[in-house]
């Protein structure tokens, strides 16, 4: 069973609240609310998130300020953030938006496609991602269970070797078409940056698997780095 992503929904007003679950309840992803800046910083300390839709305008903790705690935190300063406001200050607003973190930057009231759209992007880059941290959890378990001299031992590697290979060539081969996919629809600049970390490192796992190959040296290979 696949896991859904989680996406932060940060707003104080509780219509605008219903109104971004609505949109996004077509994406079939875990919703999360969040009421205010602190209330937001909270579910971010347990959960791991695809991305944050954050209100600008906000009481107490403005979304700046939120958007500052979390890119501050090392758990949480990769999770890209959508700001979106009711209130177009000009240049300088939006340029603060970026400023503080954000991938994007989004005026009230938006189109329902186009922001769905732009979330399903990262929401993809994150299941690739997860994809990604479970072939590098198996693959270690291949390489601790490579030293062992139990009689059959052979046999099994060389089954996990296969599998890992055909799974890591599904993520690959659904990176690729969604690096295309972003280059089709001239996407934001950090989702095709995020889409480009992501094949590196399937070509660092892909190296680290060739590498276990019969024939290739018995050294260990090292894994690709998972930040």
């Amino acid at each position: 069973m696949v896991q859904k992503a989680k996406i932060l929904l940060v707003d104080d007003r509780p219509e605008n609240l219903l109104a971004l679950e609505a949109i996004l309840s077509a994406l079939d992803q875990t919703l999360v609310r969040a009421s205010s800046g602190e209330e937001a910083l909270k579910a971010l300390l347990t959960d791991d998130f695809a991305v944050i839709l954050l209100d600008v305008q906000m009481p107490g903790m403005d979304g700046f300020e939120t958007a500052a705690h979390i890119k501050r935190r090392e758990r949480t300063r990769d999770i890209p953030i959508i700001f979106l406001t009711a209130i177009n200050h000009g240049p300088h607003h939006t340029f603060r938006g970026y400023a503080a973190g954000a991938v994007d930057y989004i005026s009230k009231p938006f189109d329902p496609w186009v922001l769905r759209a732009k979330v399903s992007v990262f929401v993809e880059l994150y299941m690739k991602n997860c994809q990604l941290r479970e072939q590098a959890a198996l693959l270690r378990l291949q390489l601790e269970g490579g030293g062992k001299s139990d009689v059959g031992a052979s046999k099994e590697p060389a089954g996990l070797l296969a599998e890992l290979s055909a799974r890591l060539a599904a993520v690959e081969e659904q990176a690729e078409a969604l690096s295309k996919q972003l280059d089709d629809e001239s996407a934001d600049a950090a989702a095709v940056a995020t889409a480009a970390h992501l094949e590196r490192k399937l070509t660092g796992l892909r190296r680290a698997l060739d590498a276990l190959e019969p024939g290739t040296g018995s050294g260990a290979p090292s894994l690709p780095s998972q930040n």
